[in-house]
């Protein structure tokens, strides 16, 4: 039989302080990234207007952060680069935090894995005081030259710590986390002019900006395409701008949250966005937005996380509740709000000529909309049903079947009601898209099968809410679901909410549940992976109602998306121009209708500058 190794006797030792210094350095000082987001918070705290950084290889040779803020005295700047001593708080309670930094702990742990220099001045001081510190060495304060303001150079990033610096990724993928720090810091800050170079090549250059047009620099889009959003519940406030369904991403770079000015990357946050936005955009996909939550420090602990990117909220559930059905009413408005795609194209040398399309089939007879006309001169009158004809074309042939006119005498922009801002329909294209003209003179394309699609989809969700509960489907055998005995618990502390989504569940012994009946609207799916889907989320979080869990809702709403498609009008088929105008009414009245059940766009928008792009008129 093998012996156990036998070891001596650990003793307990006092660990030196270079040693402290370093394995503070590690905690907050991962990576320069980290380094660069806490010397910008600095010089956003000492009240500068003006932030100038200059990072070579990403930050890992070098990184240079200047500021016109109120500086720091010889004194000050000792202190600077001792542990724990910071200006930030006023008393010894973590309660009331207004900075972004108060920890006391970031120059500290940079100069005990770098080389850094701080040169700074205050605006009564006759000259600028620089003190040095490599690798935990200080080196005193001594007179330099310089503005009123301060500013830090950090060189040979772990140097001191080659073992940190061994983990480091290339130089691209350090510049990709410093872009992203610099955003979300310039995205906090939109009375702070700033500028960042990355190897000598401008990166930005922001002025002081207002929050929409800082929030439209940063999303990389126009202020015209963000949807405000402004909701208070309590003394939570939530605000700021999100890009509509149409615009998406393939990763959550595009989401940019702060709380009370502090850029966070929350979880429970990111929960409640992708909560939101389910409804309306393609699964894996995920929104573009930038918000601001106001909440009482008092009801809010910064204190969890060393880089202070996470947060912990004394009620989590109404933080939630908030963020959810804030975004859900700013996204719930019809196309009237706006939020098509601009169909912008790069300029072609060559056009390519689509292929023509088969023979059009009979023109529809009727679509289950209430018509209602775009125009108000014309809004008390009738028109006559007219199938529509092709229009001569000099050198075409008569009818070609891939254009089909409205039947009716074109409108000048100035005729059509600013009320309908989706505008009157021109034409049918490939009998599958409306072409329209916006009171603004801009084209409108609208697939008249996803929006119909939306159409229906809104209708279908509106009576499941308004019915309150879901006809269940007994089964002919109960099934007995074996769970783990938290999740069984979970599921029995919420029978009565499953009871009215069709789910009635009996307790059958510890880990287990019977199952007697499933909703009829979801048929022969998988009910128990649902179930075990559904418990395990409720186990995570039990503030969750059964019917809000992503398990239940994509499952629910999937089936009403697949009705709503079996259900609306087809692509191919050919409608009446007030069947078409009658289509554009009811988008601009119905909410999400700006992309399909699938998250896909509904219509797109051609402006004229657009246009003049296409025809070489403007660059």
């Amino acid at each position: 039989m093998t012996e156990a190794p036998s070891f001596p006797r650990p003793t307990i030792r006092r660990l030196s302080g270079h040693v402290i210094d370093l394995i503070a350095a590690g905690e907050v000082i991962e990576r320069p990234a980290a380094a660069l987001k806490e010397l910008v918070e600095n010089a956003i705290d000492s009240g500068a207007t003006c932030i100038v950084v200059a990072l070579r290889a990403g930050g890992t040779d070098r990184i240079d952060v200047t500021d016109n803020g109120c500086g720091m005295s010889p004194f000050e700047l000792e202190l600077a680069v001792e542990r724990h001593c910071t200006s930030k708080l006023q008393d010894d309670h973590l309660v009331q935090i207004r900075t972004l930094g108060f920890r006391g702990e970031a120059l500290p742990s940079i100069g005990a894995s770098a080389r850094l220099s701080i040169t700074s001045r205050t605006p009564d001081a006759d000259t600028a005081w620089c003190i040095r510190v490599d690798g935990g060495v200080i080196t005193p304060p001594q007179p330099a030259s310089g503005p009123v303001g301060t500013r830090i150079v950090v060189t040979d990033l772990f140097f001191a710590t080659p073992a940190r610096r061994k983990f480091l990724k290339s130089a691209r993928v350090e510049s990709g986390h410093a872009e992203s720090v610099m955003r979300r810091l310039a995205l906090s800050a939109p009375h702070c002019a700033m500028r960042v170079l990355l190897d000598d090549k401008v990166l930005f250059d922001l002025p002081e900006q207002s929050p929409i047009s800082r929030a439209a620099s940063i999303l990389d889009t126009t202020p015209d395409t963000l949807i405000p959003l402004d909701e208070q519940r309590g003394a939570v406030r939530l605000s700021g701008f999100a890009c509509g369904p149409a615009r998406t991403r393939a990763t959550g770079s595009g989401q940019f949250i702060l709380v009370n000015n502090r850029p966070v990357t929350d979880p429970m946050l990111r929960t409640a966005i992708r909560v939101a936005y389910r409804p309306v955009i393609e699964r894996g996909r995920f929104p573009v937005m930038a918000l601001h939550l106001k909440v009482p420090l008092e009801r809010l602990d910064v204190n969890v996380h060393p880089a202070k990117t996470e947060l912990r909220f004394a009620d989590e559930a109404e933080i939630r509740s908030l963020v959810i059905g804030g975004l859900g009413r700013a996204l719930g408005h019809g196309s009237k709000g706006g939020g098509g795609i601009h169909a912008s194209f790069a300029p072609r040398s060559s056009i390519v000529y689509p292929p023509r399309p088969p023979e059009p089939r009979e023109t529809l007879t009727s679509l289950p909309l209430q018509a209602s006309l775009p125009t108000a001169s014309t809004s008390g009158t009738e028109r006559a049903p007219q199938t529509p004809q092709a229009v001569p074309r000099q050198g075409f042939a008569e009818k070609d079947p891939a254009f089909a006119p409205a039947a009716r005498a074109p409108q000048q922009p100035e005729a059509l009601d600013p009320a309908f801002p989706l505008g009157a329909s021109i034409a049918q294209v490939f009998d599958t898209y409306i072409l329209a003209l916006a009171p603004d003179g801009d084209l409108i394309l609208v697939d008249q099968h996803a929006a119909h699609e939306r159409l229906t989809h809104e209708r279908l969700r509106e009576q499941y809410a308004s019915g309150g509960t879901l006809r269940a489907q007994a089964l002919l055998l109960p099934e007995v679901v074996d769970l783990p005995r938290r999740e069984a618990e979970a599921l029995m502390a919420r029978v009565e909410d499953l009871a009215r989504l069709g789910i009635d569940l009996e307790s059958f012994g510890p880990g287990s549940v019977l199952l007697r009946s499933v909703p009829a609207l979801l048929g022969a799916q998988d009910i128990q992976g649902l179930l075990k889907d559904v418990a395990d989320e409720l186990a995570n979080d039990p503030d969750l109602d059964a019917a809000s869990t992503g398990s239940f809702a994509h499952h629910l709403d999937a089936i009403l998306a697949r009705m709503a498609c079996h259900g609306s009008i087809r692509a191919g088929r050919r409608l009446k121009p007030e069947e078409m105008d009658a289509l554009l009414r009811e988008m601009e009245r119905t909410p999400r209708a700006n992309t399909c059940s699938h998250g896909r766009p509904t219509w797109l928008r051609l402006t004229r500058r657009e246009l003049e792009r296409l025809f070489g008129r403007v660059k």
